[in-house]
């Protein structure tokens, strides 16, 4: 691919300098386009345009990179995982919801490895699609947000969704007391309602502001990745990669991609190996924890 860095492999072939990354967000689409990105990045930029488009500032298309390799659940530092934890306070979630949940997924004679699993925020989104007053919708960016104002409680949604990330309010929600003072916003998510549906909001609220959600920021061991579909970088927060490049050269895959929802969310596969975990390692997840709270 011209335009990239060809010395090193895997993750190595994806980093760029600071100085490289200030010249590509200053790069448009087609010049991206030009460069020759990948068919399933083009694909993603192919499909409709997003409802609402933003008429200030710069166009974002956000998008998700987790590095499995350096996932491994965040049981070498003995603590529950940093993601899953980071979102509860920073969304206020109620207990027992996790937006963001750690799995440990077992592969057949290859032993295990841990896989955070966010919503997809997908493109052709089951939720969209089947929700009758439009509560769920796309933002100009491209997350997925839950309009609690609008949700009637159908649950449709819920059962549309082929990864299991939405979790619906059957009583009133348990959240923290400075939670009360706080005005509701979808791209928030909180403060949670009774009767409606929660989910993972990619932290609209931040992301905006040019700051990282709370899972990328909150994760120790930086397997989480921000990305700019527009721009063609992803960032943990430590370093910064090209999109296009980081995911190819790692063999990033998207989860239930043969459903045709098409997530935004890539996995580089792995098993925490960059922290030295052994696929047999049998240490188990640590629960979450939540604020204090009122009903």
């Amino acid at each position: 691919m011209r335009g990239t860095r060809d010395q090193g492999t895997g993750a190595e072939k994806g980093r760029i300098s600071r100085r490289r990354f200030l010249g590509l967000s200053g790069a448009s689409l087609a010049g991206v386009v030009a460069l020759g990105l990948p068919p399933l990045v083009r694909n993603l930029r192919a499909g409709e345009a997003p409802a609402n488009p933003s008429t200030t500032g710069p166009r974002r298309q956000w998008a998700m990179v987790i590095d499995l390799r350096k996932c491994e659940g965040c049981t070498t530092i003995d603590s529950a995982p940093g993601c899953v934890q980071h979102c509860i306070v920073g969304h206020y979630v109620p207990a027992p919801q996790e937006w963001i949940q750690v799995f440990k997924v077992e592969s057949q004679g290859r032993g295990s490895f841990f896989m955070p699993v966010p919503c997809q925020h997908c493109e052709n989104a089951p939720c969209v699609n089947v929700c009758p007053v439009a509560a769920t919708y796309h933002t100009a960016t491209g997350a997925v947000l839950i309009d609690n104002r609008r949700c009637i409680g159908c649950r449709l949604c819920i059962a549309a969704c082929p990864y299991q990330r939405r979790f619906f309010n059957w009583g009133e929600p348990t959240i923290p007391p400075e939670a009360r003072f706080l005005n509701y916003s979808p791209e928030l998510g909180a403060p949670s309602v009774k009767g409606t549906t929660n989910k993972c909001v990619w932290c609209e609220h931040l992301t905006k502001d040019g700051k990282l959600p709370h899972c990328v920021s909150g994760c120790p061991m930086k397997a989480i990745y921000w990305g700019d579909l527009e721009e063609d970088i992803a960032t943990n927060g430590a370093e910064t990669v090209q999109f296009s490049t980081f995911v190819a050269a790692n063999n990033a895959y998207r989860f239930k991609e043969g459903l045709g929802t098409q997530p935004r969310t890539w996995y580089i596969p792995g098993h925490g190996e960059a922290f030295g975990r052994h696929p047999n390692d049998k240490a188990q997840l640590k629960p979450a924890s939540y604020p204090q709270g009122e009903k």
